[in-house]
């Protein structure tokens, strides 16, 4: 059974675009390589051949996932977003208690995940301690070098 994932127009448009690339470009381009490389004579010694199939296999099993992800994908209705608690596309406002720093950082898909656009994949370990807290929670986070509290300043949407 597979998972079903929840993306902002803007994250179902970027799968979509690049299954398109895979299917349209990538394909057809292997391929070609590997019929370039057939025409070279004998297979069993053809390393560009074996090479190219090999390319061949790899871009298949990817594009067969990004299908999966694409079918069991759902855009969800940022205006429908609960704000009295964090979840999925929401914005947090958090404060690093040990250090006093915040930080903004929007909780999306784990395919979605960008550190240097703010985008923190709710999958992760800090996006997991934050689903369901509410503005004034402190959530304790299990970090590989220890644990971290953050207080939820905000809670808002795009």
């Amino acid at each position: 059974m597979s998972k079903i994932s929840y993306y902002s127009e803007e994250g179902m448009k970027k799968l979509k675009d690049e299954l398109d690339f895979l299917e349209h470009v990538e394909r057809p381009r292997v391929s070609n390589d590997i019929a370039e490389a057939r025409d070279k004579g004998d297979l069993s010694e053809n390393a560009e051949y074996h090479a190219a199939k090999e390319e061949q296999s790899m871009l298949e099993l990817k594009i067969a996932k990004l299908k999966e992800v694409v079918a069991n994908a759902r855009i969800i209705d940022e205006s429908l977003l609960d704000t009295s608690k964090v979840l999925i596309h929401s914005i947090v406002k958090l404060k690093n208690i040990a250090n006093n720093m915040e930080f903004t950082y929007t909780l999306v898909a784990d395919s979605e995940t960008n550190i240097k656009e703010g985008k923190l994949a709710v999958n992760s370990p800090i996006g997991k301690g934050l689903l369901g807290k509410k503005v004034g929670d402190v959530a304790e986070i299990q970090v590989p070098n220890g644990i971290m509290n953050f207080e939820i300043l905000d809670i808002s949407r795009a």
